[in-house]
């Protein structure tokens, strides 16, 4: 029997995690991906669907523990209100395979202002 779960609509494998997350709107433990180290140019695609979903040049320590970007590639993701555990937030998705990234918070840098916190194991990094 495989780790991985396909998911038919997007046609990528998926490890249990990257399931538990994407689709099951799950959260990575702080400081558990490699990503939140990565320092290299490239771009950050969706682990369910393959789409690019943020460019390095918007990567920055944001000491949350999770991968932060200030912007996302324009069109490539989208966001819904989410009221669990007992407050309001907003629910970062691909736009693509509608999986769960993260959450957006506005105490980001400039130009934006914006912290997009996003699962590592939802994100596959292709260096440039």
């Amino acid at each position: 029997m495989s780790d991985d779960i396909q998911m038919p609509s997007c046609g990528l494998p998926l490890t249990p995690e990257q399931h538990r997350v994407l689709r099951e709107h799950g959260t990575e433990r702080p400081g558990s991906s490699p990503l939140n180290d990565e320092k290299r140019e490239g771009v950050y695609h969706c682990a369910g669907c393959g789409e690019p979903l943020f460019d390095s040049s918007t990567k920055y320590e944001s000491g949350s523990g999770w991968p932060s970007f200030f912007r996302p590639r324009d069109g490539m993701t989208e966001t819904t209100v989410d009221k669990t555990l007992g407050m309001t937030r907003i629910e970062v998705h691909c736009a693509g395979c509608k999986g769960h990234l993260g959450h957006v918070f506005p105490d980001g840098p400039k130009p934006t202002g914006l912290r997009f916190c996003m699962n590592g194991v939802a994100l596959r990094f292709e260096p440039s």
